[in-house]
């Protein structure tokens, strides 16, 4: 089925009703001058709740950088923010996926949604305080850069063995996808994404999953665990009062910005997907070795976060090729 996007469905019930409500509340709260000192984050938003949506790394990979490097806000604040923003543009972008009915590995998302609420509050409650800034934008660049090649190691050979759903679901996969949502929970807890990466990574190395379905899958899931991330950190009262400023001005873009992004994603190519990411990965790595003044310590962190990332990433894919047939049968274009 070709995916055509319900644009007026989504509008009625999706985008007008986050638009009164924020309307309400920001008339309400006397918030309009919040545009002044923080309007610029729109901007940046409008980039990243489109990348939200249309890949599998979430609008953090945006703000997150941008934040702590661009602007030198500092890493919980620009933690809270991405999953204060992702609360709203990546749900609506899962509501734009499930109207244009595009087709998600539903057992994956219940199994590393389950992984990732209590990695989420491990990494955001116990670990995040614990580490330095420096340390903490190092970590997301690197883990963002080890992403980027191995996506492009994968994708060397355009019609590489690839499937659309896992089809031996037996108690060691829910295990592994259990385990991967928690180790991406605490990255999400530490950074503001994270489980959507090292999901999409699973999917797509150990299971062979084609990236058309693993990207709408991780959005979810990505969506999923930054909301469950905001109204934790709302309840416990732990996010950074700086947030909500940067938050109110970007609510009506992200969410129209992310879903848009989906309906893009839904109609590229599989290859037009990887290459755009290996891009703007390529570009967030560069960026941070840049501005981010390099110590001995931060080099060494920087290479060891690297290499334990693609050995990780190394495994999935001998485990794949070990058991390829196993998974999900016959390979099909998608």
């Amino acid at each position: 089925m070709d995916p055509g996007f319900p644009f007026l469905r989504f509008l009625i019930f999706v985008y007008l009703p986050i638009l009164i409500v924020w309307v309400t509340a920001m008339a309400i709260g006397d918030r309009w001058t919040l545009f002044i000192p923080n309007g610029f984050m729109s901007f940046v938003m409008a980039a990243g709740s489109f990348v939200a949506g249309s890949t599998s790394m979430g609008g953090g990979v945006v703000a997150f950088p941008v934040m702590a490097l661009g602007f030198d806000i500092s890493p919980p604040v620009a933690r809270d923010f991405s999953l204060m923003i992702q609360s709203v543009g990546m749900v609506a972008a899962s509501a734009a996926i499930v109207m244009m009915r595009v087709r998600v590995e539903k057992k994956a998302l219940l199994w590393a949604g389950a992984g990732g609420l209590p990695g989420l509050l491990l990494g955001y409650e116990v670990l995040s305080p614990l580490l330095a800034a420096a340390v903490v934008k190092t970590l997301f660049a690197s883990v963002i850069f080890s992403f980027g090649l191995m996506l492009w190691w994968t994708n060397r050979h355009a019609n590489r063995f690839r499937v659309t759903t896992i089809r031996r679901f037996d108690s060691v996969v829910r295990l592994e996808l259990f385990a991967a949502g928690l180790a991406g929970g605490i990255i999400s807890g530490i950074l503001g994404s994270g489980i959507d990466i090292l999901v999409f990574s699973l999917l797509v190395l150990r299971f062979g999953i084609c990236e058309k379905v693993a990207t709408p899958t991780s959005v979810v899931l990505m969506g999923t665990n930054a909301l469950a991330g905001m109204l934790w950190g709302s309840a416990s009262g732990a996010l950074a009062s700086e947030a909500w400023g940067y938050w109110w001005v970007c609510v009506p873009v992200v969410a129209f910005g992310a879903p848009f992004g989906a309906w893009c994603m839904s109609h590229w190519c599989r290859m037009h997907i990887v290459w755009f990411l290996c891009v703007l990965i390529l570009v967030q790595y560069v960026s941070t070795l840049l501005i981010l003044p390099q110590t001995p310590a931060l080099v060494a962190w920087n290479i060891l976060v690297i290499a334990s990332s693609l050995l990780l990433f190394h495994l999935f894919r001998q485990l794949y090729k070990a058991h390829r047939t196993g998974f999900g049968g016959m390979k099909r274009n998608c």
